[in-house]
């Protein structure tokens, strides 16, 4: 027994530093710095002048910094409209996204319906089946309704969300039965079981659930773009679109890189915010029983 554990390396021997580097930091840092440094370059450029991003001679941090570039992409267009309108349809689609999530998956563990099974099955195909495919579909139904250029008409075929499904019900799965039937002696019905007892306990996974979803909305670029074309009811990322139009030439790069940075700020600063919550929401429903 001593001989085996006198053959293991020491915790700072060279073969265990060696594995740790190549196992673990360095892919990491690899990792990081393809995500970091596009960002970081974007950041950047948005205080260079023209000559200083469109140049043979690299200049990596900006020799005269400037926020013309932010001013000019706040006037070409009108980026207020822009934010107003994506943060009315990030707030409206999150709330009932998340809410319609979380009295989906209650139902599918909590309540006794027929087919409750097909329902979820149901629910994992449409985890598997691209959005892309229903974007067709989608303009018909929301065009023949009047809904073309109007902020409803962005928020409503989006209003699903088979993914928050899914974690809810697995994370719903692992909370313990004698708290529901504790409540349920006391006459709680489901309304009151479900925001006094199981929504109090799982405000992790709900967090994880909610930040999730206000990213995507936030984010969202291809229906928007397809269905609206007046700038009144354009979001931020189809209006940097816009934007990119209007400012085509080199010199409206950083414009575009400060308008870039406008549309993701909102997002950076809600994601640290709830950043602590991810990794407890996304492993709470890893195990169950």
């Amino acid at each position: 027994m001593s001989t085996l554990t006198d053959s293991r390396p020491g915790a700072l021997s060279r073969k265990n530093l060696v594995a740790t580097l190549a196992g673990g930091y360095i892919p990491l840092i690899v990792a990081t710095l393809v995500v970091f440094l596009p960002l970081l370059w974007m950041v950047l450029s948005s205080f260079k002048q023209p000559g200083e991003i469109v140049t043979t001679d690299l200049k990596i941090l900006p020799q005269a910094p400037t926020l013309d570039n932010y001013h000019t992409a706040m006037t070409t267009v009108p980026f207020g409209q822009f934010f107003l309108n994506s943060v009315i349809v990030t707030t409206v689609g999150s709330a009932i996204k998340v809410s319609l999530a979380i009295l989906t998956a209650y139902a599918l563990v909590f309540v006794r319906f027929p087919f409750k099974n097909v329902v979820f099955v149901i629910i994992l195909v449409a985890l598997m089946v691209p959005a892309q495919v229903s974007i067709l579909p989608n303009y018909i139904l929301i065009a023949g309704l009047g809904g073309k250029n109007t902020l409803w008409g962005i928020i409503l075929p989006g209003l699903g969300t088979a993914f928050g499904t899914f974690l809810l019900r697995q994370h719903f799965l692992t909370l313990p039965g004698s708290i529901l039937e504790a409540a349920e002696l006391d006459g709680a019905g489901h309304w009151r079981r479900l925001w006094r007892v199981v929504v109090p306990v799982s405000i992790p996974s709900i967090a994880t659930v909610g930040l999730v979803t206000v990213v995507s909305e936030w984010n969202d670029y291809i229906w928007p773009l397809i269905i609206t074309d007046r700038p009144e009811s354009m979001t931020l990322p189809v209006g940097l679109t816009l934007l990119q139009n209007s400012e085509s030439n080199g010199a409206g790069w950083g414009i575009l890189m400060a308008g870039s940075v406008l549309v993701i700020l909102p997002v950076l600063i809600i994601f640290a915010m709830l950043q602590r919550y991810i990794v407890a929401g996304l492993t709470q429903g890893s195990v169950t029983g």
